[in-house]
């Protein structure tokens, strides 16, 4: 849907114009195409070098909404041994190479606006020396959470990182994602213990070490952590190396209704001071909870309200159940629903589950856009309270869902894409709340990325010490721009 979407330059400026759709290298000679291209067949097969129009458009976008840019030519690589012998062959031809795992991100950050080769990485789907004692697990980029999950169903081990989508594991380490249960369980740059990673001229390396997965070092730089959240622009990443963590023997699930975002964050900031390991704890607004139950058939109060999970023992959740709810009804907290078996747990999570598709159900025929900011919890109530006043004083749609437990929320922009002025009234909003977080000392993004559409808004939050480095950091590693060029960094020159 995003190859589509009229007016989408607007969330993407400065990018350089994409690439025609011939299916011919921009960057070189008939003679080097057909060249480069025997040579990409020679690594991994006739059947794996692809040209057509729809394979490249399928990989010249993600779920954002970003012009789509297809590549030039779309490979499928099946070990890593093809994968640094392609890059290899780019990096000879000087061909840009575009890292593909499921195409869920958010950000634009597998267009390709320079043309060259999409690296499509699904056939290479192992999951790898699991050592259950030591709770981790390496897999290859092509095995995504939920394959994963399946995999270790009779292990009674999970990784519980869910940004929602079911994301390639390796796309997750590439863009440090998170989701729902990283209160408790922190984001992908605490649970990646190792990764192997194909650098521009086909070099193979192992950040923490061939064959590591010690749960804890102090040798060295962090290599590991520099290539998680890369987004593609300094490797490939072709095995991730995680930890997991014992299935719960209980799981509790809670909705509770409050009369303010205040008093709702409030809860949520006493609840983690109280020591309460809780696992998850969302919030909807009003706008959210009203869109949801008109789509779920639900009934929930039509007021800021908390979604609640525990994990734990069956003895150790009663407490920790007790104190939660006391402190929300101190707090005003009202319409308390608890659960523990599965179904009614499943039912009580709907709304949120269903959040994205309710807020489409607002407006049918519009398109959604998600924002993606990140502050202290302190400063929570006050964005929150000023990006709600900013949407109504510009007539938009943007329920408004968060992980609450860690400062980051959504709007979840719901837009007619054939309304220029609409459009650009949306742009426009989603650039004033990254600003608003960032003076609020948060992040213009969470857990999306910086991609295309949030490269200024990056130099604005690290300053120029920060790029500089990260800019030399880049002319290091890859020093012909050839790694996923044009995300993260402004294009050199520009």
């Amino acid at each position: 849907a995003a190859c589509g979407f009229p007016n989408e330059a607007v969330f993407s400026p400065n990018i350089p114009s994409c690439p025609h759709s011939s299916g011919r290298f921009s960057h070189s000679s008939l003679d080097l195409q057909v060249t480069t291209l025997s040579a990409l067949r020679s690594v991994c097969g006739e059947d794996s070098v692809l040209l057509g129009e729809a394979v490249r458009e399928q990989h010249g976008r993600d779920e954002s909404v970003h012009r789509c840019c297809p590549p030039d030519v779309v490979v499928f690589p099946h070990c890593v041994e093809e994968v640094s012998a392609l890059a290899k062959v780019c990096h000879k031809h000087r061909l840009p190479i575009i890292p593909f795992g499921t195409g869920t991100g958010l950000e634009g950050g597998v267009s390709a606006v320079q043309g060259g080769v999409c690296f499509s990485l699904r056939k290479m789907e192992q999951v790898l020396d699991l050592h259950q004692e030591d709770f981790d697990v390496t897999v290859e980029p092509g095995v995504t959470r939920k394959a994963l999950n399946a995999y270790l169903r009779d292990t009674g081990l999970w990784f519980p990182v869910d940004p929602g989508a079911d994301a390639s594991l390796c796309g997750m380490a590439a863009t440090s994602a998170s989701g729902t249960n990283a209160v408790r369980y922190g984001t992908m740059r605490e649970n990646v213990l190792n990764l192997e990673v194909v650098l521009a001229d086909g070099t193979v390396v192992h950040t923490a070490g061939k064959g590591r997965h010690p749960r804890k070092t102090s040798a060295g730089y962090n290599l590991t952590n520099l290539f998680v959240g890369s987004e593609g622009t300094l490797g490939i990443l072709t095995k991730t190396t995680l930890r997991l963590y014992g299935v719960p023997e209980v799981v509790v699930s809670a909705v509770c209704s409050f009369p303010s975002v205040q008093s709702a964050v409030d809860s949520t900031v006493q609840i983690l001071q109280s020591g309460v390991p809780i696992a998850r704890i969302e919030f909807l607004d009003e706008v959210m909870v009203d869109a949801c139950n008109r789509f779920s058939s639900l009934s929930y109060p039509v007021t800021p309200t908390l979604f609640l999970e525990f994990h734990g023992s069956e003895g150790g959740l009663e407490g920790q159940v007790k104190t939660a709810e006391d402190i929300s009804q101190s707090n005003g907290g009202s319409d308390f629903q608890w659960a523990v078996d599965v179904e009614t747990r499943n039912l009580l999570w709907k709304a949120r589950h269903d959040a994205w598709y309710a807020a489409l159900a607002l407006r049918p025929g519009c398109k959604a856009y998600a924002t993606d900011v990140c502050v202290p919890l302190s400063r929570l109530p006050q964005i929150i309270v000023e990006t709600k006043q900013d949407l109504v004083e510009n007539r938009l749609t943007g329920p408004i869902a968060g992980h609450v437990g860690d400062g980051n929320f959504h709007c979840l922009m719901v837009l007619d894409p054939g309304d220029p002025e609409e459009v650009q009234r949306v742009h426009l909003f989603t650039e004033r709340l990254a600003r608003r977080a960032l003076a609020m000392d948060g992040t213009c993004t969470g857990e999306h990325g910086v991609g295309l559409g949030k490269r200024a808004l990056l130099c604005e939050e690290l300053g120029h010490a920060a790029m500089q480095v990260t800019s030399s950091l880049k002319q290091m590693l890859d020093p012909m721009n050839l790694m996923n060029p044009g995300k993260i960094l402004q294009p050199r020159g520009g």
